[in-house]
């Protein structure tokens, strides 16, 4: 007879393997139902949001034409809303504008009814009387501007960070006589645009009320975002409110706040017909009325010695908020505390400041805040090497941050630190030094180059957020010894659900087959924090194998001999009832920081990866193409190998699109390119050949032999190994994103070559 429990000791783990995803099927055969594909509810009606056509101004009167039959629509006005305020960090986002205006798609009314076309006519029956006002869209007018759109002097949020010399009352002249003492002194400015998120599927929601409380389901990342927003607005106790996620199709941060209004609008419309509401986005209105990327400028100055070696770093952050706060202030928090590379610095001030403007308001996108100081930092370095005579790669490589050094927060890195082997290996598939010895290569009217970025991420909430947050997770046992995992971590494409599975299953000894996730669902599901930052695997993935264990030994401590473990696991659901492991996240015990001083450990563990392309700029039209893609990332363990590639290399493609073709055009607050037609992402015909490497340095409180995050991290580097490589090609620098054919076509016409 074959022992059981040898068996399962003994199985093959699932953890490092390449297994079937578990929402592969459904998906790949249109089973999958997004919150569209759910069929209507009886009585459904169809919602629709009518916006101000002015970037700033007073809403005098709201008129609704008479000659319209308006007795089966639904109207809902800011007078219908019991608490006008979108609930987030800063409590200044109306969910409807009742008197202010201050961008160009805020909602004002929102009208529902059976028949779309109906809809559609009743919306062009609505006329907002608004006074206009001067507007302002540019972050450095709004911060000079007498008009008020933000609290004082449109200042929404700052950030001070200082080291070395600079920890002192007197911080900026401290480290402005420390750059002053160095031998080469090197100068820049830098600059990020506006980036969409334009995941697969638009927003979508359905709401409705009935005995339980007031229900909401739908394409969103963070479903206790919406919870808190529902329990804000319309004064609702927790067990009032429930809100399910549907199959979600992408959000890359831009479903995690979001979701929160369009789930507000729908429920309000549901509560004064009586009847459920569907509000489902077409992609122009996405595009036009839902957070973007934070526009950046960045001011650096630097300090070193002439034979490379790093010293000082004076760095000034500016982020264009937009209208409202929304997730700003973690935007620009990490955006600062990642300012200052992965390079050590022995002196450091880097300060941060958040500015509104009468453009819609900005939210989480993807690496949050760092794209855009990683860009600065590396377009720097690549100046500071170019001023000493050396090869970038080698300036970045000499003064990169090793276990034991300090980051620009006092951070001493404390293992897990695979930067320099991610070089390596990047390098060494690239032949990136010897290439870029030999210069660019040219060939008729078209030239070839090389560049690098070398950058780190941090995983999990900044310092002590974590902590603060108390993420939970549940995990159950079913009849034939299955577990179940209860979680709000959702999986957005990513494969949450896959590799939670994975983590469990090798964590009870049981087969992969036989662990379920759990739709993520308030009324079911603990909260686990929001699916951001890194934190899913790292974080929530690390109570999942606790949990998993914990119930685990369980059934083996009433385990009889000879018995199977599922066997034993319904014998002890029999005789004990429901059998459940809640587990709360506690960060290591060694994790310091100082909210005030913005200084220690600002995350337990990073992130780390090297990219190298190469490029090829076509001379005549200054088109640039991404001939090939190297990249090495140090990702802890690989639970799921095939999944971790796919997440660094379709990061690194959305960062290829950010830096050569995704441009937002405005023009007096509107966006005119609001289509996917003129808003111009790479497909997978303008992806390059990626040639990705798995770094395996593990983080000791990692899930599964010491996984980390790294859903942001790919976003850091491409842009700026981009630029690089289009420098190396034909000597232009630029500072500043996207890097337009006519942009080029512009740093040309001012170059000697052109002279």
């Amino acid at each position: 007879m074959v022992d059981a429990k040898k068996a399962r000791e003994t199985r093959e783990p699932v953890v490092g393997e390449n297994v079937v995803r578990v929402d592969g099927a459904a998906k790949v055969t249109g089973g999958a139902r997004y919150v569209d594909d759910i069929p209507p509810m009886p009585g459904e009606l169809h919602g629709a949001t009518v916006r101000s056509r002015v970037p700033r101004g007073i809403l005098r009167a709201i008129a609704f034409d008479p000659s319209f039959d308006w007795s089966d629509v639904t109207v809902v006005t800011a007078k219908d809303v019991p608490d006008n305020v979108v609930q987030l960090i800063v409590d200044d986002q109306p969910v409807l504008a009742a008197e202010r205006i201050n961008h160009m798609y805020e909602p004002v009314v929102l009208l529902a009814c059976s028949d779309k076309a109906k809809l559609a006519r009743a919306y062009a029956a609505v006329t907002l009387d608004i006074e206009p006002l001067p507007a302002v869209f540019d972050m450095e007018e709004s911060l000079a501007a007498e008009t008020v759109i933000w609290g004082e002097a449109n200042v929404q949020n700052r950030y001070l960070i200082t080291k070395g010399a600079a920890d002192t009352d007197e911080s900026e002249a401290a480290i402005d006589v420390a750059i002053a003492a160095c031998e080469v002194v090197v100068r820049g400015s830098y600059s990020t645009h506006h980036q969409e998120q334009l995941y697969i599927e638009p927003n979508g929601m359905i709401a409705w009320w009935d005995e339980a409380g007031a229900h909401a389901t739908g394409s969103l990342q963070c479903p206790f975002y919406v919870h808190k927003a529902f329990k804000r607005c319309f004064h609702l106790e927790p067990e009032q409110i429930h809100i399910t996620q549907a199959v979600t199709g992408g959000g890359f941060g831009g479903k995690e706040e979001y979701p929160s209004l369009i789930a507000l609008h729908a429920a309000l419309l549901a509560k004064k017909s009586g009847r459920p509401v569907r509000i489902i986005y077409d992609r122009v209105e996405d595009i036009e009325a839902t957070t973007k990327r934070h526009p950046s400028r960045s001011w650096i100055e630097s300090g070193c010695d002439r034979d490379g070696t790093l010293r000082a770093l004076k760095m000034r952050v500016m982020m264009d908020a937009g209208a409202y706060v929304t997730l700003s202030p973690v935007v620009l928090s990490r955006g600062v505390l990642h300012a200052g590379g992965c390079y050590r610095w022995a002196d450091v001030r880097i300060e941060g400041i958040g500015v509104a403007t009468n453009t819609p308001p900005n939210g989480a996108f993807r690496g949050f805040g760092a794209p855009q100081t990683i860009w600065a930092i590396e377009r720097h370095l690549d100046a500071v090497a170019r001023q000493l005579g050396l090869d970038a790669g080698e300036l970045k490589v000499r003064n990169m941050l090793v276990e034991g050094d300090t980051t620009s927060t006092s951070q001493t890195l404390r293992g897990s630190v695979g930067g320099t082997e991610c070089v390596e290996r990047a390098f060494e598939a690239s032949d990136y030094l010897a290439r870029r010895r030999a210069g660019p290569s040219v060939l008729g009217r078209k030239a070839r180059g090389l560049g690098c970025a070398v950058f780190m991420h941090g995983g999990g909430f900044t310092g002590s957020g974590e902590r603060m947050l108390k993420g939970k997770v549940a995990v159950d046992l079913l009849a034939g010894g299955r577990l179940e995992i209860r979680s709000g971590s959702t999986d957005i494409g990513q494969g949450t659900e896959t590799v939670f599975a994975q983590i469990a299953a090798d964590a009870a000894g049981i087969p992969f087959e036989h662990v379920s996730v759990a739709v993520p669902s308030t009324t079911h599901v603990p909260d686990s924090g929001p699916t951001v930052a890194s934190r899913t695997v790292m974080v929530v993935g690390a109570i999942v194998e606790r949990a998993a264990k914990e119930l685990a030994a369980r059934v083996e401590a009433s385990r009889r001999p000879g018995e199977t473990f599922a066997a034993a696991g319904d014998r002890l659901l029999a005789k004990e009832g429901p059998q459940s492991a809640l587990v709360q996240y506690e960060p290591p015990a060694w994790v310091n920081w100082d909210d005030k001083k913005y200084k220690g450990d600002a995350y337990p563990v990073y992130a780390w990866m090297c990219d190298v392309a190469e490029v090829e700029v076509d001379l005549d039209t200054f088109e640039v193409k991404v001939l090939n893609f190297w990249s090495a990332a140090d990702v802890g363990k690989a639970i799921h190998p095939l999944m971790c590639k796919g997440q660094l290399e379709g990061g690194s493609l959305q960062a290829i699109g950010w830096a050569l073709s995704e441009e937002v055009v405005w023009k007096a607050g509107a966006i005119v390119n609001p289509r996917m037609t003129n808003y111009i992402i790479p497909t997978a015909l303008d992806a390059p050949p990626f040639e990705t490497f798995l770094v395996e340095a593990p983080y000791e409180h990692g899930p599964s032999g010491g996984a980390k995050g790294i859903g942001e991290l790919p976003m850091d580097g491409g842009a700026p190994a981009v630029a690089a490589a289009v420098e190396h090609a034909t000597g232009l620098i630029i500072n500043h994103l996207p890097l337009t054919p006519e942009r080029l076509f512009a740093a040309w016409l001012n170059s000697e070559a052109a002279q």
